[in-house]
């Protein structure tokens, strides 16, 4: 049976280190440094130049985890904000209620 983490070498800082992550964090690891327009090895040294502790799968792992965490935070916000700005908008129309009614 194939193992399920994938050891790959990168280039931090110009020192060649390998990384063992499982596929899926390879994926979304790869698809931050994407949107965030920036190189993998340049996003993995900012992640290893600010990690406490732990070594540097781990804190790859809790980098990408927490990534996605806050985009679903996010996601479940919007919705909240947008309804209490619609609110505020009709409330500040002359002559129109909160529903909309005049």
């Amino acid at each position: 049976m194939k193992s399920p983490v994938v050891k790959r070498s990168i280039v931090i800082e110009g020192h060649k280190t390998s990384v063992s992550l499982e596929e899926a964090f390879w994926r979304g690891l790869k698809d931050i440094a994407a949107c965030r327009a920036v190189t993998l090895s340049e996003l993995v040294g900012k992640i290893d130049a600010e990690r406490a502790h732990g070594n540097l799968s781990s804190a790859i792992r809790l980098f990408v985890l927490g990534h996605y965490r806050n985009s679903v935070v996010q996601a479940a916000e919007e919705p909240a904000a947008k309804a209490a700005a619609a609110g505020e908008a009709a409330e500040q129309q002359p002559g129109r209620t909160a529903s909309g009614a005049a």
